[in-house]
């Protein structure tokens, strides 16, 4: 075991005894703090009503739609930014103005116009994503090396060769850490909009046990959405680690 992993271990079981500390000790009224204990019965409970994976697997379907929207006009887009003054005089009042936009004062309008279907979800995921997403892909591909650029020129290359061949590549790793980070801003998102509208998911099993005070079951939710986030960022990191090792050896030495 590493000294970076007993670390992380510790973070964690340091949280955890005070959380048993707090509520075992009877220092903190269950109201607002429960046990782990129960904790864990309310997802016992909530998996044999059924609702536990169900709510799960609907908020995953819909921050992965949400995000994959986004991203698919967010990455052409980020990087013609990125690469043509044209493009970015063209996106960038566009983006710059609605980014500083509150993804959640648009839900009052995404009820009006799309309901408490999943396109709502969607459309308040690509309001929370997409614009940042663009702004931090066009940052990835300005900061390539000029000298890459360079070579390109000198081999005779065309414009669109050396964006596809030189500037995406030697942007990859931003990017994909750019996906990294905007997978955490979606779930936030995801989580706000089905708080207001929706009839299942994690967000609205939360919003759900306010209304009755079961202060477990909110932890619950908070927890698996925690948990999920956690693993899919780990799972970014691995695939990170996979593509540019190197990258990853830069790091470490840093």
């Amino acid at each position: 075991m590493t000294r970076y992993t007993t670390y992380s271990f510790l973070g964690v079981f340091l949280v955890l005894f005070i959380w048993i500390l707090l509520t075992y000790g009877h220092l903190v009224d269950k109201l607002f703090l429960p046990s782990p204990g129960a904790v864990v019965g309310a997802a016992v409970d909530e998996i044999k009503e059924g609702v536990f994976f169900k709510d799960i697997g609907v908020s995953f379907y819909r921050i992965l739609m949400g995000f994959v929207i986004s991203t698919v006009f967010a990455v052409p887009i980020g990087v013609m930014m990125g690469t043509s003054r044209a493009w970015q005089a063209f996106w960038e009042p566009l983006v710059g103005l609605v980014r500083y936009m509150p993804a959640v004062a648009f839900i009052p309008l995404s009820i009006l116009w799309f309901g408490t279907t999943d396109l709502q979800k969607f459309f308040i995921l690509f309001i929370g994503v997409f614009f940042q997403e663009v702004i931090m892909i066009a940052d990835n591909c300005k900061t390539v090396n000029r000298s890459l650029v360079e070579v390109g020129l000198t081999l005779g290359l065309k414009r669109y060769e050396i964006v596809r061949d030189i500037i995406i590549r030697a942007a990859l790793p931003g990017i994909i850490d750019t996906f990294r980070t905007t997978w955490g801003w979606a779930w936030t998102y995801l989580v706000v909009a089905e708080l207001v509208a929706a009839s299942e998911g994690l967000g609205f099993r939360i919003m759900q046990a306010q209304r009755y005070l079961a202060t477990e079951r909110i932890i619950a939710g908070i927890l698996v959405i925690g948990i999920l986030g956690l693993l899919t960022d780990l799972l970014f990191k691995y695939l990170y680690i996979r593509l540019f090792p190197w990258k990853e050896s830069e790091r470490a030495k840093g």
